[in-house]
């Protein structure tokens, strides 16, 4: 292996590698190109240049998508790390200059960024322009080291075991909302199976693909529903603009319906069926914590009790 590690160094430089190594993790030439911030012809043409100095084809293209040939995927396997330990000491050098600085990709969902991570990094960022943020913002599970974040948020209970976790918001609670005029033609469900004879406003997991079960719990029994309607979305703001508007049920995080709630514009179903449970966790891989700019962000983040 130090053999081959020698020939890539003597033919190809850094760069090279690391567009190689970005393009293999989006499984897209242009995906990647914005990732990076050049051209999508420019990073073609340096893929191609790499294979013509390897004298080995890297990436199978397709019309819709790239995949790393077999001898690509020896090669990420290779220099993916290496290429990883160089960019963690170079972010940990800006620990000399007198501002953090660097740049951070984080995956999240849209209600753990507008309720949790913006209103607190929000004054961070102002304060250190030198710190770059890209927020990928789905509800589907993505696997931070494969696709390529440094950190990501999930609920407490999703976090894998081998990544650190920091708390850095309130336990929340789902809950089964509707607006007054949808109750006034359809009897609220009094059991979490009622809501099968309900017109429901469904989630679609993006990276799962299936329709979100609604989760319920009332003295130590679970239960989930599967439940049908005529609206599916993957963002919960629809979702509540859809309840609101009259269209059906909708099951969503309890800070977003709370005002409406209190104000009447909501009524809540099923509140004897709701517990809560652990909010939001920032995690990330152990070799993150050393970076200056990351630690700042995090330190941000994570929650104060009280």
């Amino acid at each position: 292996m130090l053999s081959i590690n020698h020939a890539l160094m003597s033919k190809t430089d850094f760069n090279d590698l690391m567009w190689f190594r970005i393009t293999a993790e989006e499984r897209s030439f242009t995906k990647a190109a914005a990732r990076i911030g050049v051209a999508q012809s420019t990073l073609s043409h340096t893929i191609k240049r790499l294979e013509t100095n390897l004298g080995i084809r890297l990436l199978t293209r397709t019309t819709r998508s790239v995949a790393p040939t077999p001898a690509g995927a020896r090669l990420l396997a290779t220099v993916a790390p290496r290429l990883t330990e160089i960019e963690d000491e170079i972010a940990a050098l800006m620990e000399f200059r007198d501002k953090p600085s660097g740049s951070i990709r984080l995956t999240l969902s849209d209600h753990a960024f507008e309720t949790v991570v913006w209103p607190k990094l929000k004054p961070v960022l102002a304060a250190h322009p030198d710190i770059s943020v890209e927020f990928s913002i789905d509800s589907g599970f993505r696997n931070i080291v494969e696709d390529g974040f440094d950190a990501g948020v999930r609920l407490g209970e999703s976090v894998e075991k081998d990544m650190i976790a920091v708390r850095i918001g309130p336990d929340w609670r789902m809950v089964a909302v509707a607006a007054p005029v949808y109750f006034a033609e359809h009897a609220p469900p009094l059991h979490p199976q009622d809501l099968l004879q309900h017109n429901c406003i469904n989630m679609r997991h993006e990276t799962r693909g299936g329709l979100y079960p609604w989760e319920f719990e009332k003295n130590g029994q679970q239960l989930n529903v599967r439940v049908d309607g005529q609206l599916t979305f993957n963002n919960s703001y629809a979702m509540m603009d859809a309840a609101l508007s009259g269209m059906g049920i909708a099951f969503v995080p309890n800070s977003l319906a709370d005002d409406h709630i209190a104000s009447g514009a909501l009524q809540l179903a099923l509140d004897d069926w709701s517990p809560f449970f652990d909010g939001y966790f920032l995690y990330y891989p152990t070799r993150r914590q050393n970076l200056p700019a990351f630690r700042l962000i995090v330190d941000m983040l994570r929650r104060r009790m009280g």
